[in-house]
């Protein structure tokens, strides 16, 4: 554990999950600068405002922090799906006085076909860049590289592991079934083994000799030592700090995650698998199926459009609301302090 943190700069097992849409350089700069590893999720950004991003982030701390972008596949695109798709939804536009968009379109790019966003990253010449969804192009990976950068992806499976190992990458965050957020598959449409954090732990520590950083259920210093003992070199952690101050989270997120409950394993928000807490959309969705779904991202320009209408109505209920399965235990303290309660309880976990 200590030779992988000393590589990057970093104090303590605890890095802060690059939540796309969530994350914000406050938070990240106050988990850095506390010990552990702040992150941006860029996944869901322009070039420009992820470089707006960083400069803010640059402003506010001088410690080691993470990038992270998406690597999926294009979307093969296929407009009668899509225009279906949006007549599905007619109806529940229409509950808030408002109709559905005309056609849907690509709502962010993949860093695969994104060279100003490579750029963004590379003058940035973070300590750390991690990628979701799949691995980059052996060109920017030779990029990043020569920029200084420890490279790190997620694997929801000892496959997936062995091609981040082959690819050349440093570290692997183990995503299990638990985590909220989208689920870090390369292929959406494969078969999910659905392992749990630590079952997949030790599915890793079998099949590839890379660092393995822990994320899934993982809410408390206790949960950090369990890790930790089951092989991780660092522990992950997203819906932990939802809901701290520095958080972009809506006031209307920052509730549903106070009320707590049941979390699902979605597509209908976005056309990808993600875990959110149950609310108005998941249950309309219960029963959809992906194949009648457009791909990832197209869907969730209309999952987006959708969540806008209903606000506009006063309605919450259709939200994006990212969660893990113990989303009932988040603090909203402040990042940084969280991060050293969580340090604390690890060492008297030990």
């Amino acid at each position: 554990m200590a030779d992988f943190l000393d590589r990057i700069g970093v104090a303590l097992p605890i890095f802060q999950a690059p939540m796309a849409g969530i994350s914000t350089p406050d938070m990240a700069a106050a988990v850095s600068d506390a010990g552990g590893l702040g992150a941006l999720g860029l996944g869901s950004s322009t070039p420009s405002a992820a470089r707006a991003a960083i400069e803010r982030l640059r402003q506010l701390t001088d410690k080691p922090f993470n990038l992270n972008v998406f690597c999926h596949a294009p979307p093969q695109r296929d407009p009668e799906r899509e225009a279906g798709w949006i007549d599905r939804a007619r109806p529940l536009f229409a509950q808030f006085g408002a109709t559905p968009p005309g056609s849907l379109h690509e709502a962010n790019l993949s860093f695969l076909d994104d060279d100003d966003m490579l750029e963004a990253v590379l003058n940035a010449r973070p300590k750390v860049v991690s990628f979701h969804f799949g691995l980059p192009w052996g060109h920017q990976i030779d990029a990043l590289r020569t920029a200084g950068a420890t490279l790190i992806a997620t694997a929801t499976s000892p496959a997936e592991a062995l091609l981040i190992e082959h690819a050349g990458l440093d570290a692997i965050v183990a995503q299990g079934w638990q985590a909220g957020g989208h689920r870090g598959i390369f292929d959406p449409d494969g078969k999910d083994e659905c392992l749990d954090t630590l079952s997949l732990l030790a599915a890793l520590r079998d099949a590839v000799s890379l660092p393995l950083i822990a994320a899934g259920g993982i809410m408390d210093g206790r949960d950090i030592a369990r890790v930790l003992d089951a092989g991780a070199v660092a522990a992950q952690m997203g819906t932990a700090f939802a809901a701290c101050p520095e958080s972009a989270a809506d006031p209307a997120y920052r509730a549903r995650l106070a009320k707590g409950g049941a979390t699902v394993m979605t597509r209908v928000i976005s056309g990808r698998p993600a875990r959110c807490l149950n609310n108005r959309f998941t249950q309309w969705g219960a029963d959809i199926d992906a194949a009648d779904l457009p791909a990832y991202p197209v869907a969730y320009d209309l999952g987006r459009a959708l969540n806008s209408a209903a606000k506009a109505a006063a309605e919450t209920g259709f939200g994006p609301h990212w969660a893990g399965t113990e989303a009932a235990r988040t603090r909203a303290i402040g990042a940084g302090r969280l991060t050293l309660m969580l340090d604390a309880e690890r060492r008297a976990a030990d």
